[in-house]
């Protein structure tokens, strides 16, 4: 796998696979078109994680890193978003 591709897909997950769609850079992989376009535009960072898997396996330190990266930018693991869910005290 391209390592740019790695490293740029950790911060900005949909431009990443826009960009490499549009220029036919796509990893290898056995998703079909429909998954690629579909996971792409609602969940680009399991569609990554199984680009990463299919092609290097789990055991790979970007595999990892993806999925803590995923597991904190869904269950909301910046300080920004634990300050927004704190009600407001009058």
């Amino acid at each position: 796998m391209d390592e740019y591709f790695l490293i740029f897909s950790l911060f900005f997950p949909r431009i990443v696979l826009v960009i490499y769609f549009l220029q036919g850079w796509y990893p290898a992989n056995a998703v079909p078109l429909w998954g690629d376009i579909l996971l792409g535009i609602f969940a680009p960072r399991i569609l990554i994680l199984i680009y990463i898997y299919q092609n290097m396996g789990a055991e790979n330190v970007w595999f990892i890193a993806h999925l803590v990266v995923m597991i904190l930018a869904y269950f909301g693991g910046g300080r920004e978003t634990v300050r927004r869910r704190r009600p407001v005290e009058e």
